[in-house]
């Protein structure tokens, strides 16, 4: 009698029986077993990993490094943005190290954007250091003062950055595109404006990083101008108080930037402009605007007393005050934020219509009328200002 190879032939006991099918089901529970013990040693060794992981420091060099790196922290930069600058320079080891490093130190949070000479494969510690250390900061440090001329600021500019002062003129051509707002040239007294960058140039101590050219420094001097405009509330305090333009008021500050012997004086003169150009509608006869035109022209400045009738009331000149009633064609110098504050805020309820310096700091004394302005220069002669 044929079988199946799976069967068995058990004794005829009346009742014909099947081996019942047991080995799979305890393959099943067995499976169920292995699968638990791979779960637990699993999860075992992933803890395991990650308590090594917070005991192994991170990779770090051992020395102080060598030789010179140049690596540029930009604004806004995390511990780990800049942790990655230094691993791409070969500076440190590990991100993790220098992470770690920035962590432990509260200063870190005051790491300055900018560019910074490090060294090769140092400790994250020291490279850290080494960026807290402004000493370590690359820059083309210069300062620029109040009262200069765009091509005074051009000239200062090619002197400490050795960049052409050609370029300096060429990038200044469009100052809107370099970020000078189009409505800063509207006027509302029906004069013409020039679209120049002159007043915009902010004066201040700037740091150019490597590689800055003329385009982006101008782009940064005036960024500081609508900064310190927009700190003070310029634009809005004038369009509502003085009803006047921006512009007008900034050529105002200018004006009074180049007049003003000090400080205290910046907002009288202010005054006395705009009760010339607005109240009285007479010139202003400011003699600075006609320096002004010698300077863009080539030629030297020169003493309000030396200059001749002709300079004075130089038809040819846009910016004349002598013989054209009202503000010249725009600003003729950077003024600073006192200026820019006095010009704003112009010594109120005077009547005044003159000025004169009467002494060797330069102070001023104003004047309703000519008989009281002809005292103040008697006064100013006996003080030995050179105008008799």
């Amino acid at each position: 009698m044929r079988t199946d190879e799976f069967e068995q032939t058990w004794p005829d006991d009346g009742h014909h029986r099947r081996r019942r099918p047991a080995a799979p089901a305890r393959r099943g529970r067995s499976l169920l077993v292995v699968l638990l013990v791979l779960v637990v040693l699993g999860g075992g060794a992933y803890l395991g990993a990650d308590r090594i992981r917070g005991l192994v420091p991170p990779a770090d060099y051992g020395s102080a490094g060598t030789g010179e790196v140049v690596v540029e922290v930009k604004d806004g930069d995390t511990a780990g943005a800049i942790a990655r600058a230094l691993l791409a320079k070969g500076v440190v080891k590990s991100t993790e190290a220098f992470v770690e490093a920035a962590a432990g130190d509260p200063r870190s949070a005051k790491i300055q954007p900018g560019t910074y000479r490090l060294r090769s494969q140092m400790r994250a510690t020291d490279a850290l250091a080494m960026l807290l250390d402004l000493g370590n900061k690359v820059v083309s440090r210069t300062t620029l003062r109040e009262g200069l001329s765009y091509l005074a600021t051009f000239r200062a500019l090619a002197k400490e950055t050795g960049i052409p002062f050609a370029d300096f003129e060429a990038a200044a051509k469009d100052p809107v595109a370099l970020g000078v707002p189009a409505l800063w040239f509207d006027r509302r007294d029906g004069r013409p404006s020039k679209r120049s960058v002159e007043g915009f140039l902010f004066p201040l101590s700037y740091e150019f990083p490597p590689g800055a050219t003329a385009e982006t420094i101008l782009k940064e001097m005036i960024g500081q101008f609508l900064k310190a405009a927009d700190e003070i509330g310029f634009v809005e305090h004038v369009r509502s108080a003085l009803s006047v333009s921006p512009y007008e008021a900034l050529i105002v500050a200018s004006l009074a930037q180049a007049e003003a012997g000090i400080e205290e004086d910046l907002p009288r003169i202010a005054r006395v402009a705009y009760n010339r150009a607005y109240k009285a509608k007479m010139p202003l006869q400011f003699d600075v605007t006609a320096n002004y035109w010698l300077e863009i022209n080539g030629k030297e400045p020169k003493h309000s007393g030396q200059l001749s009738d002709a300079e004075l009331d130089d038809p040819k000149n846009p910016y004349n005050t002598v013989g054209k009633v009202g503000l010249p064609l725009g600003p003729i110098n950077s003024p600073s934020e006192h200026a820019l504050r006095g010009a704003m805020n112009p010594t109120p309820g005077e009547n005044w219509l003159f000025f004169v310096a009467i002494d060797a700091s330069g102070r001023s004394a104003f004047a309703d009328t000519v008989a009281e302005h002809d005292r103040n220069i008697a006064q100013a002669c006996r003080n030995g200002v050179p105008l008799c």
